[in-house]
């Protein structure tokens, strides 16, 4: 199971006179100190719930629902994330990325952010039953009521919770976080025991958001205010609605496969579907989710350094790389075993998509990480650009790989269409921004070597050994200490030690003024 929750949005004021220009050497020594402490809260944080989620979806899938249940809350998490994508219309990402002393406009934010999200939620409740009929899950539509209703939460909570990313607060939103998943897990495990059915999602979720409101605003008092500024209303506008356009087009990239299979084989299918996609992100949540809740501030703090920007993406995408490829060529490689294993036999059939799924993690690792970067050099256009021919690319490969070959073949055409084609047009976006292909190749060289060296011993092992559970344990284990000899020559580099980091020149982006405004940022 995956709790849903407020989304953390990881992303300057009008008014203020502009700061001299920061360079490489200006950056303050404090804030490498405050991205490695965020960082590590957050991993602890992630780690936490992810393993708990792990542990409830596992009993919930053994014990209570079915697949067409997982279907069913399948189709009602993409219409929530979705609309949670763009609830606050952007804006509240400027309480992290403009200058200055953000509650001058935050309680413009907390204003916008309200209405648009309780507009949504109404035009949502109204069209529930068409949306989950036109998704092929007519059952969904009392779900996605209840559900929705976090869209409201979270527009309110994303002033308080923006508050927090601003100041690397990531131990506060641990404690928040916690009591989230604490209440909504055991709302939802209440209520599947006693028959709810996928309904039982719905209330954890709400419940669960609404600790995570309080929690924001006792973390960060006094930020709960409302107010109305017409200038920065129609600043925060410009600064926002595109990246909500980029936000909404990037969740979209990822959840469209789940309306698509839904319409396409039906529930049941679908619900196989959910659970091997949920299964293939847990590398993306447990080590993307922890880096972006500080790599956007930090990218922002770089922002007016190519170099020093450089340094920093090739060394986040390095670590994150470097922790997701096991993980990723473990599940891929013993899919059939883990899934029998964890969820029971009748859960076999989501094993013949996970593999796919696997690599499609793996490069949704990476483009997330570059889309944060992305947004923190102010390169909304490429963004968007890239995220709608994902998108529009996407559909009609989707369609046709489902009728094909149902969820493998969705599952195969997300991968076809991401390495072939969104891939390519990252890596120039980012050149566009200063970091070049070679930048990319130092962070993944080591890490890729690593994994095929690690497939390559799986493989083999099964051939000689078997796919007996003891014989399964010692094949993992050897190849896990193969990619970490693999990757060795790499420690220095994502340590921050490699002083050799000069060179691999990608085209340098012009200095951006001091002070970001809202019309060329995120």
């Amino acid at each position: 199971m995956d709790t849903v929750r407020a989304p953390d949005s990881e992303t300057g004021a009008p008014g203020e006179a502009p700061a001299p220009p920061a360079s490489a050497a200006t950056v303050p020594p404090s804030l490498g100190r405050k991205v490695r402490s965020a960082a590590r809260w957050s991993l602890i944080n992630t780690l936490v719930l992810r393993l708990g989620n792990f542990a409830t979806g596992i009993v919930l899938a053994r014990f209570a629902l079915g697949p067409a249940e997982w279907g069913v809350y399948g189709v009602a998490q993409t219409v929530l994330l979705v609309l949670l994508s763009a609830n606050e219309l952007g804006v509240s990402l400027a309480i992290v990325r403009w200058e200055g002393d953000p509650r001058r406009f935050a309680p413009t934010v907390l204003t916008l952010s309200t209405l648009s999200s309780g507009l949504l939620y109404v035009a949502l409740f109204a069209a529930a039953p068409t949306v989950a009929g036109l998704l092929g899950s007519p059952d969904a539509a009392g779900v996605l009521r209840v559900m929705c209703l976090c869209v409201v939460i979270g527009g309110v909570a994303a002033v308080p919770g923006q508050f927090l990313t601003r100041e690397f607060a990531q131990g506060k939103r641990m404690i928040i976080d916690g009591l989230n998943f604490v209440i909504s897990t055991s709302v939802t495990l209440l209520l599947a025991f006693a028959g709810w059915g996928a309904m039982s999602f719905a209330w954890g979720a709400v419940a669960g958001n609404t600790v995570t409101l309080i929690g924001c605003c006792l973390a960060a008092p006094g930020t709960l205010k409302y107010g109305w500024d017409p200038g920065h209303a129609r600043e925060l506008l410009r600064f926002g609605l595109p990246l909500a356009g980029a936000s909404l087009l990037a969740l979209s990239v990822v959840n469209v496969d789940t309306m698509v299979v839904g319409a396409t084989v039906g529930n049941v299918a679908l619900g196989f579907y959910v659970l091997a996609f949920n299964m293939s992100g847990w590398p993306v949540r447990i080590i993307s989710e922890a880096a972006r809740r500080v790599s956007f501030a930090g990218f922002s703090r770089l922002a007016d350094s190519p170099q020093a920007l450089a340094q920093g993406f090739s060394r986040a995408l390095g670590v994150v790389i470097t922790g997701t490829v096991p993980l990723c060529v473990l599940l891929a490689c013993f899919a059939g075993p883990a899934i029998e294993l964890l969820y029971g036999s009748q859960w076999a059939p989501a094993a013949a998509a996970l593999p796919w799924l696997m690599a499609l993690g793996l490069i949704r690792i990476g483009s997330e990480l570059a889309y944060d970067c992305l947004i923190a050099v102010g390169q909304r256009r490429s963004l968007f650009l890239v995220q709608g021919l994902w998108l529009v690319t996407l559909i009609p490969v989707l369609l046709v790989g489902a009728r094909l070959n149902g969820i493998v073949g969705a599952s195969q055409a997300h991968v076809l269409v991401a390495g072939g084609l969104v891939v390519p047009v990252f890596l120039y976006a980012l050149g566009r921004g200063g970091i070049g292909v070679a930048w990319v190749a130092k962070a993944c060289a080591w890490p890729f070597l690593g994994g095929a060296v690690m497939a390559a011993t799986i493989l083999g092992g099964e051939r000689w050994l078997g796919d007996g559970r003891l014989a399964l344990l010692a094949i993992g284990t050897t190849a896990t200490a193969a990619y970490t000899v693999c990757v060795l020559p790499s420690r220095g580099f994502l340590r921050g030690a490699d002083r050799g980091d000069r060179p691999h020149r990608g085209r340098r982006r012009p200095s951006a003024p001091a002070r970001p405004t809202p019309q060329d940022t995120r």
